[in-house]
């Protein structure tokens, strides 16, 4: 099952990037084993500054045809990493090829675009910064994947 993390925003050459591609590289190379993976990050941006609807918008052009989406909001559901884990299972078990989570910007997804969604998870009731959110959603990912293949990197 290949993963397509949808955010907006680029992040360029920083800190945050650093450990995105760290626990991405890390995921894919323990994914293959498990089938999943390549993960694909696709970053959206409004040039034009019209807002979070215009932002949703081209979240929604940049979703493979016939993906499975998961949106992260924070009125989505909580989970922690093992169920978090089973639900990246489940959704790769049923013949999912293709997986898209989406990140929003400074506003947030919208209602909307979380009703649409196959799933809407959350990281807890707080709001995280969008470039903090790519990274824990990646190191997520990676944790998930070692969770999957039996890896002592999750101990709780």
């Amino acid at each position: 099952m290949r993963l397509h993390l949808l955010a907006v925003g680029r992040l360029g050459d920083c800190p945050e990037q650093e450990l995105v591609d760290h626990f991405l590289t890390r995921f894919d190379r323990i994914g293959r084993s498990i089938k999943l993976g390549p993960t694909r990050v696709h970053e959206v941006v409004d040039r034009r500054g019209r807002g979070r609807d215009e932002e949703v918008r081209l979240l929604r052009a940049s979703i493979p045809k016939n993906a499975t989406v998961c949106a992260l909001d924070h009125r989505g559901k909580v989970m922690c990493s093992k169920a978090f884990a089973k639900s990246i299972g489940d959704w790769r078990d049923k013949g999912t090829t293709d997986f898209a989570l989406l990140i929003g910007g400074a506003d947030g997804l919208g209602r909307l675009i979380c009703n649409e969604a196959q799933d809407c998870i959350s990281f807890g009731s707080m709001v995280w910064p969008h470039r903090l959110m790519r990274v824990m959603l990646a190191e997520q990912l990676y944790r998930a994947a070692t969770i999957l293949a039996g890896s002592p990197y999750h101990r709780s």
